[in-house]
């Protein structure tokens, strides 16, 4: 469907991990070998909040049509700017058009959102699910895409006050809307989320076969294990990245997030914790 990252610690150079890395997002966009689809090419983005707190946290957002390995103003922009939160983004469309308005991540005040997988039978489920949706909020969605719906809908049941929560009921609303229409098993995906101090990133799939999800262990940890690679020192004591696929091929270097899990990175590191785990 889509691969994605979500980095969060020190500001960094996103080019340190969108452009550079053997497996960088830009290179999975050409070549994703854990993806559903090989070539990510139908638009990408980059959203990222300011490195300096007192410029607010609402996130700026760049999102183009062209094939990420293609678009020269990504890696411009990426290997100007530092940002200590950033999320991006490369699609595979589904079924709703090549547009920039379907391109992900989506944004609402001071959150960002994004997501890789599907709500199975949307065009069946999409009257009812984007109906859920709150009035106020119904005017913010600009693109035709399952995602953003979703992302409005958790927005609706309470997103900004309790991620994990909102981010459950919108699912469980999705699988209920889903199965009234026939649909099997209607929700496939990883998702993340940030306010711009938290990312929460969800695995989870009605059938309990989720597209893949890793993050990194932490620096010091990496730092033991390879002494001696020096890419390593481009990164401090904070920095964590959430990935649909590993960036390289270095053992140890990327945990697999469990099935039916929420992964939540704060200051203080990662946390697991079930999400929807008990759910038939």
């Amino acid at each position: 469907m889509c691969r994605w990252l979500a980095y969060s610690g020190e500001p960094l150079r996103p080019s340190e991990l969108v452009l550079d890395p053997q497996h960088s997002l830009v290179a999975q966009s050409l070549d994703s070998p854990l993806g559903a689809e090989t070539v990510n090419g139908d638009g990408f983005g980059f959203g990222w909040y300011p490195k300096d707190p007192q410029e607010g946290n609402v996130p700026g957002l760049f999102r183009s049509i062209e094939p990420a390995w293609n678009d020269q103003n990504l890696r411009e922009l990426t290997q100007a700017i530092e940002s200590p939160l950033f999320f991006s983004h490369v699609r595979a469309a589904a079924g709703p058009p090549i547009q920039q308005t379907n391109c992900h991540p989506f944004r609402f005040q001071n959150w960002l959102f994004m997501h890789n997988g599907s709500l199975a039978g949307f065009s069946s489920v999409k009257r009812d699910l984007t109906f859920a949706v709150d009035p106020s909020l119904y005017p913010h969605i600009k693109g035709t895409t399952d995602s953003e719906v979703l992302f409005h809908l958790a927005l609706t049941l309470g997103l900004r006050e309790d991620p994990v929560a909102a981010m459950a009921k919108a699912i469980q609303a999705v699988e209920s809307v889903g199965h009234e229409h026939g649909v099997n098993f209607p929700m496939q995906g990883t998702v993340a989320v940030s306010d711009g101090v938290t990312v929460w990133a969800f695995r989870y799939s009605s059938q309990r076969q989720t597209r893949t999800l890793f993050h990194s262990a932490d620096i010091a940890t990496l730092e033991e294990m390879y002494p001696d690679v020096e890419r390593l020192r481009v990164f401090a004591k904070r920095a964590h990245v959430v990935v649909s696929e590993p960036l390289n091929d270095l053992p140890g270097v990327f945990i697999e997030v469990p099935e039916s899990t929420v992964a939540v990175l704060d200051e203080s590191g990662y946390h697991h914790h079930p999400f929807l785990a008990d759910e038939s």
